[in-house]
């Protein structure tokens, strides 16, 4: 993967920038990052091998500037495996984030609830994952410029960061559940006899992301905190099919209160 020629373009677009937190937005929370004071705005088809963002509700623009004081690299829009990208092109931008000199990163998606307390339009703050993509983008030969071949898999989502924003929803009088997400490939949804073996396994929300960009991120020395917004409950746990215009219409009542988190929580990750 040719890293030093995004690294170098990115630097060069902005050479007075020095980013502190990446962010990633998942399917209709573009509007996560409204109150950031933008600097520099990138169409993805502009930076050197990322990917282009194809899927609905993803805009596909980096964003360099600042929130509540500090300098963030936003990704406005992700990449997924049912778009056919493999796992490497989807977590390439965290290699990035980490020859930045990165070392923190905020993820966010949109998710089917399963748990009996969630509701479309809450967030789940993730404590742990469940892989059920299958696949690691770890696999290969080890980038030991990263990391360890064997990367601990314990404390992934920092519990310290998650007892930060904890407190800050409570201080705001914001519902911030915590549990477990499942990824998977998609892009169909999952069935309900799918979502009965989750249950029994102790899964709290699924969704088709994340996961692949926590792993590198794990491996790359970066500290992560993520966040699901329960666009719709998943199938089995209530009747009606789902659909996209569902996600985004439950992803946008969440946007707010998640904007408001994330850039309450910013300062205070150390």
């Amino acid at each position: 993967m040719n890293y030093d020629e995004t690294v170098s373009f990115l630097r060069n677009t902005n050479p007075t920038f020095n980013p502190e937190v990446a962010i990633i937005m998942g399917s209709g929370l573009g509007g996560l990052l409204s109150k950031m004071d933008i600097q520099t705005s990138i169409p993805y088809q502009e930076v050197p091998h990322f990917c282009q963002s194809t899927a609905e509700g993803h805009e596909g623009t980096l964003l360099m500037g600042t929130l509540n004081g500090v300098n963030v690299l936003g990704m406005k829009g992700r990449f997924h495996f049912y778009e056919g990208y493999h796992s490497k092109q989807i977590t390439y931008p965290v290699r990035i984030f980490s020859l930045l000199g990165i070392k923190k990163m905020i993820i966010s998606n949109a998710a089917g609830g399963i748990h009996p307390d969630h509701k479309p339009g809450d967030i789940m703050l993730i404590k742990d994952h469940v892989n059920w993509f299958f696949e690691n983008p770890l696999v290969g030969p080890n980038e030991e410029q990263f990391g360890t071949r064997f990367p601990d898999m314990s404390n992934v989502y920092d519990s310290h960061w998650r007892e930060t924003i904890k407190s800050i929803a409570k201080e705001k009088n914001i519902k911030l559940h915590e549990g477990v997400y499942l990824g998977n490939k998609g892009p169909s949804f999952e069935s309900a006899a799918e979502i009965q073996l989750m249950k029994k396994v102790g899964v709290d929300a699924v969704g088709m992301s994340t996961i692949p960009e926590v792993l590198v991120a794990r491996h790359s020395g970066l500290k992560v905190l993520a966040l699901s917004c329960i666009t719709n409950l998943a199938t089995g746990i209530a009747g009606g099919a789902h659909s996209l215009e569902e996600v985004y219409k439950k992803a946008g009542e969440a946007a707010e209160n998640m904007s408001e988190l994330v850039t309450e929580v910013l300062p205070k990750l150390s």
